[in-house]
């Protein structure tokens, strides 16, 4: 999946790019640059997705849930990403996680 194929980003990330095009570069040469390899699309996404859970950045877990969907990603396959998560961040931050993959979920479907 190229970066046009993508869902649009956010437009507070637009006005950031605009402002910082260098940053924007910066930051697709690094994306680019991990997704080289022998993992398929799909397990990279899962993979960034769990990263992203386990750093509780909810902006991240909502844009990787965006491209996770794009893909053809099932709902009960990022559910389970959410639920491995459990053992590792516990109850009170797994449910909050959840909260914001059903958001962006209940969005993009």
């Amino acid at each position: 999946m190229n970066a046009e194929d993508f869902p649009t980003p956010p437009e507070i990330y637009q006005q950031f790019i605009e402002r910082y095009p260098k940053l924007e570069k910066a930051w697709e040469d690094l994306s680019e640059a991990g997704r080289e390899g022998p993992l398929d699309a799909k397990t990279v996404r899962l993979i960034k997705l769990a990263i992203a859970i386990g750093g509780m950045r909810q902006g991240a877990v909502g844009a990787n849930v965006r491209k996770a969907i794009a893909l053809g990603i099932s709902q009960a396959e990022i559910e389970q990403v959410v639920a491995l998560a459990a053992a590792a961040l516990g109850m009170p931050a797994t449910v909050a996680v959840f909260s914001w993959v059903q958001s962006e979920i209940s969005k993009n479907t």
